[in-house]
C-alpha cells in the first residue's frame, strides 16, 4: 500500500488554555476527498489551518507529495475570510474605507494581485482567463481589493486555488458569500480538480456538494471521527427558547411612515457604474428581502442608507422622512439603524470582548470607547442571557466560534432597539441549525414594529416575516414584488 498523502500522529492544539485538538490521529489516502463538518467550535478550522502550517501545534504532520505529478507539490489553504493588506502591508482598514474614493488607490487592483500571485507561483497569466470568465471577474481586473464585496473576495481566493491546482487543496467554508450560480460553478470546478488528481478537504456543513466527495468526518473532543455519510454528522443542539428581553418588545419610536425613499440613484467610480437609476421606498413596518448576484450593488445600496458611502449626499435620498443633507449628522442617522454585515464583521475591533462588542451598538462604533451606564449594562446582561453568551462575556470575540460571533453582532445590532434593522447576509458561515435560530430571533423581533431589510441568497434559509423583495442585477433594480408565499 502506498504512503498516505497526509499522515497525522498525536496532533494537539490549545487556544488560551482550551484544548481544541487532543492527540488527534488521521490519514488521508490518495483518491480520498474529505468533508470535515459537525458542530461549530469543534476544531474544524483549527485542523485545516494546522495542516497548512498556520498553527503552532505539537505532534507530527507528514505530507507525502507525488513528485512525478504535473501538479505542484503544494498544500493550499483557502480561509473562510481573506485578509488582504494595503500597499504598505497594513491590514488596519476601517469600515467605511471601502466606499471612500479618497482611499481608492490604497490597495492593489485585482489584476495586480493576480499578477503578483502568478509571479510567486510560476503561473501563466494566459491560463487565467477561463477562471475569470466563469466567476464573472473579467470586468473586475481594475477594481481595488478594498472595493470588492465579501462574495467577490471569496471568488478571488477560489480563482487563485483553481488556477494553481495544488496537490492538496483545503477550503474552509467554500460556499460562504457565494450566490446559487457561483456555488454550482464552484462544484463543477471541484469535480474537474479531483479528476486531474487534486485532493480536496472541504470544511463545511453544506449538503449540496460535488459528487467527488467520498469521505466524511467530524471532530469530537479533539479527535477525528469518520462517519459514513454527511447526514451522520453531528449538528448543534437546538437552543432552549429564551424569552425576548422586555425592552425589545417595545415598538421603536418612529417619526415617519417612510423609513427609506430613493429616487433615480446613481453611484459610479470613474467609468465603473455600481448603481444605475434605482428607485426604492421602504415604509415603516415593512420587511424587505434584497437579493442579487455577488457584486450586483447590494452592499453599496445599503451603505447609502447607513450614510457610510460619501455619494449618499449626491443622490436623492430621504431617511425617516428627512432628505439626506438637510442638517442631520451621520450619527443621528445611525442611532435609528441597527446593522450587521460581513464587512462590519471583518473590520470589527479585534481587541473587543463580547460584552464590549454588544455595548458598542449603543454608540455605533467599531469597538467600545465610552463608559457604559447602569441602565445600558442591564440591557447588555439581558442580551447576554438571551443569546446564552453570559459564560463567554469576557472573552475576545475573535476567540469564539463563528456562530457565536454572529450572535454577538446581532446582539450589538438590536441593543438600542432601533426602528430599522439592516441584516446583510447575517447567516454567512452559520450552519443550518444556527441559521434557523438566528432567523427565529429575527422573526420575533420584527413582531414588535421594526422595519427590516434582509440580504440573503437562499429562500430556504430566510426569516418567515419577509413580505417584499427587490432583486438587483448589475446595479439596476430588475424586480420589485410582493412575496406572497415564502417556503421556509
Amino acid at each position: 500500500m502506498t504512503d498516505p498523502v497526509v499522515h497525522i500522529d498525536q496532533l494537539s492544539l490549545q487556544y488560551a488554555g482550551v484544548v481544541v485538538l487532543d492527540q488527534l490521529d488521521w490519514q488521508v489516502r490518495r483518491g480520498e476527498h474529505w468533508l470535515i463538518g459537525g458542530k461549530s467550535g469543534s476544531g474544524k478550522s483549527a485542523l485545516a489551518k494546522s495542516l497548512a502550517g498556520l498553527e503552532k501545534t505539537s505532534g507530527s504532520i507528514q505530507i507525502n507529495f507525488d513528485y512525478e505529478s504535473s501538479l505542484p507539490p503544494r498544500i493550499l489553504y483557502v480561509s473562510n475570510w481573506y485578509q488582504f493588506t494595503n500597499l504598505e502591508g497594513d491590514r488596519n482598514f476601517y469600515y467605511q474605507q471601502r466606499y471612500n474614493k479618497q482611499q481608492k488607490n490604497d490597495t492593489l487592483t485585482v489584476y495586480a494581485e493576480l499578477s503578483a500571485y502568478a509571479e510567486s507561483e510560476g503561473l501563466s497569466l494566459a491560463d487565467l482567463e477561463p477562471y475569470l470568465a466563469l466567476f464573472e471577474f473579467a470586468d473586475l481586473k481594475g477594481t481595488q481589493l478594498i472595493e470588492l464585496s465579501s462574495g467577490e473576495h471569496k471568488k478571488l481566493q477560489l480563482i487563485k486555488a483553481l488556477w494553481l491546482r495544488p496537490q492538496l487543496l483545503i477550503v474552509d467554508e467554500p460556499y460562504t458569500g457565494l450566490d446559487n450560480a457561483s456555488r454550482r460553478k464552484l462544484n463543477s470546478f471541484f469535480e474537474d480538480l479531483a479528476a486531474r488528481g487534486v485532493q480536496l478537504i472541504l470544511v463545511t456543513n453544506e449538503t449540496d456538494l460535488p459528487d467527488c466527495m467520498n469521505r466524511f468526518a467530524e471532530i469530537e473532543k479533539g479527535k477525528i471521527n469518520p462517519v459514513n455519510t454527511i447526514k451522520a454528522l453531528s449538528m448543534d443542539v437546538n437552543r432552549t427558547r429564551q424569552t425576548l428581553p422586555a425592552f425589545l418588545k417595545e415598538a421603536p419610536a418612529s417619526s415617519s411612515d417612510v423609513m427609506v425613499h430613493m429616487e433615480n440613484i446613481h453611484v459610479r467610480y470613474g467609468d465603473k457604474v455600481v448603481l444605475r437609476g434605482v428607485d426604492w421606498t421602504v415604509r415603516a413596518g415593512e420587511k424587505w428581502l434584497l437579493q442579487g448576484h455577488n457584486g450586483s450593488g447590494k452592499s453599496t445600496l445599503l451603505s447609502l442608507v447607513t450614510g457610510d458611502h460619501p455619494q449618499a449626499y449626491a443622490n436623492n435620498i430621504s431617511l425617516f422622512g428627512q432628505p439626506r443633507g438637510s442638517g442631520e449628522s451621520i450619527w443621528e442617522i445611525k442611532e435609528r439603524i441597527g446593522i450587521i454585515s460581513p464587512e462590519l464583521h471583518w473590520y470589527f475591533d479585534k481587541t473587543a470582548r463580547v460584552w464590549q462588542a454588544i455595548a458598542s451598538g449603543f454608540y455605533d462604533s467599531i469597538g467600545l470607547f465610552q463608559q457604559v451606564s447602569y441602565e445600558k449594562r442591564q440591557k447588555i446582561d439581558q442580551l447576554l442571557a438571551f443569546f446564552e453568551l453570559t459564560d463567554v462575556k469576557d472573552r475576545l470575540v475573535t476567540t469564539l466560534p463563528l456562530g457565536q460571533q454572529r450572535l454577538v453582532l446581532l446582539a450589538r445590532t438590536i441593543v438600542k432597539n432601533p426602528p430599522l434593522l439592516i441584516l446583510d447576509e447575517p447567516c454567512q458561515g452559520l450552519d443550518h441549525t444556527q441559521t434557523a435560530l438566528f432567523n427565529t430571533v429575527v422573526d420575533e423581533l420584527c413582531g414588535f414594529g421594526k422595519t427590516l431589510i434582509y440580504v440573503g441568497h437562499y429562500e430556504t434559509q430566510l426569516p418567515n416575516c419577509l413580505e417584499k423583495k427587490m432583486i438587483l442585477e448589475k446595479g439596476e433594480a430588475k424586480l420589485i414584488e410582493e412575496m406572497n408565499e415564502l417556503v421556509c
